[in-house]
């Protein structure tokens, strides 16, 4: 049960990582771009501050669960995860290559997992 809960903890971490980053690039596209002023007034670019504050707490309780090797490598999930948001809120395209790219990603994945 204990290792559910770690890996739980772990894809928890992930998630909140991902959505940071969604918020950090929508706060980033209202603002115009590298504008600091307004991206420090930007509720998304807080929002997505907030996601990585809890995501950090994660994974402190990650790294006390599992080993390093396993934990940190398994966080290339993000990337996998992270073409959802952007091709559905972005618009950004998935080619042949991004997609060989998830395959290796998730087949690694499996692999350190084992």
């Amino acid at each position: 049960m204990s290792k559910m809960i770690s890996y739980t903890l772990l894809f928890s971490n992930i998630i909140l990582l991902v959505c940071g980053q969604v918020l950090f690039k929508i706060g980033l596209q209202r603002s115009g771009g590298l504008q600091w002023v307004k991206l420090l007034q930007s509720p998304a670019i807080w929002a997505g501050f907030l996601l990585y504050g809890i995501a950090t707490i994660l994974w402190f309780a990650v790294l006390s669960r599992l080993p390093l090797s396993v934990a940190y490598p398994l966080q290339s999930l993000a990337y996998v995860l992270a073409l959802l948001p952007a091709f559905f809120l972005f618009g950004e395209s998935i080619n042949a290559t991004k997609l060989a790219g998830v395959v290796v990603i998730l087949i690694g994945t499996y692999l350190i997992a084992k």
